[in-house]
Formats: structure tokens, sequence, C-alpha cells
């Protein structure tokens, strides 16, 4: 052991351990008995047979949670499916109804260039025997000076003469009273 100078300390010693001021309380338990002790062994072999009783049950249980999870997956998986083939549908006939836009637009485009004035009438005179309009072809048609037209008027007086049968009626029933 060393020791140095005016220290009182000696190297590789322990403190003393100082004592509580308390007394710590010692629980004593009972002991068992053998009667509790078969009991106790009649009871885990009552709950094995219950909790396999249960057990069966859960098993039935989870597999039917996986069948049911499943048709779950299927049917998500299935839905998508039917939106993708819609999807690619509808871009066919988008890309058709392109198509089709372009050709009209091109067939119109076509009809205006070839829509010329004088082809048409060189068509018409060819192929139709038509011809322009001449002297010849003009009738002048001459009307009687004795033809006249009736306005609406007339017709409103008549109108108003013809009543319905009960007035007919009421108006021959007041002509014979007077």
């Amino acid at each position: 052991m060393a020791y140095y100078g005016s220290s009182k300390y000696q190297y590789e010693t322990s403190p003393r351990k100082i004592k509580p001021e308390y007394e710590q309380i010692k629980k004593k338990y009972p002991k068992k008995s053998s009667a509790k002790r078969n009991n106790s062994k009649k009871n885990t072999q009552n709950r094995s047979k219950v909790n396999t009783n249960t057990n069966t049950i859960s098993h039935k249980q989870i597999i039917l949670y996986i069948v049911v999870g499943f048709a779950i997956a299927f049917t998500i998986s299935y839905r998508y499916s039917m939106i993708d083939k819609t999807y690619s549908n509808l871009q066919a006939l988008k890309g058709s109804l392109a198509a089709t836009q372009k050709e009209i637009a091109q067939l119109q485009a076509n009809m205006e260039s070839t829509l010329n004035l004088s082809d048409i009438e060189k068509q018409a005179e060819e192929k139709l025997g038509m011809k322009k309009l001449g002297t010849e072809q003009i009738v002048y048609v001459t009307l009687p000076k004795s033809d006249h037209v009736e306005t609406s008027s007339e017709e409103i007086e008549e109108e108003e003469e013809s009543d319905n049968w009960f007035m007919k009626i009421i108006n021959k029933i007041m002509g014979t009273l007077k």
C-alpha cells in the first residue's frame, strides 16, 4: 500500500457501508398445499381443452378473413382492369375521331379548291346540256284584271256570325218571341 504525503487515504480500500435507519420488513409467504396443486393441474388441463376449441374457431375465422381478403383484392384488381380496358377503348376512339376529323378537313379543303365557277358552268353545259338564260327562255305571264283578293276581315265577320249550336237555338227562340 502506498502512502502519499499528508493525506491519510489508502489506495485500494473500499469505504465502510452505512446501516439504514429503518429495518427492512421481510414478507413471509405461506406454503402451498398439495390439494391446491392438484386442483391447479386439473384447471390447466381444462383450460388447455378450452383453448384448443377456441383455437379451432379462431383458425376458421382466420381462414375466413384470408378468403374475404383475397376476394376483396380480386374485386379491386378486376375493377382496375376494367377501368384500364375502358380507358384504352376511350383512347382508341379519340384517335379514330381525330383521324376522321382530319380526313373531313382534307376533303373540305379539296372541295373548296376544286370549286371553280367556270368549271361548274362547263360541266353543266357539257354533261347536263344546260344553257345560260336567254331572251327566248323568258315567258311573261298576264293575269286577268278581274281577279281580286278577299281580305281577312270578311272571314272574321263570317266567323262571328257562326255561333255554337247552343247559341243558335237561343237566338232562334229569341227570334220567335219577338
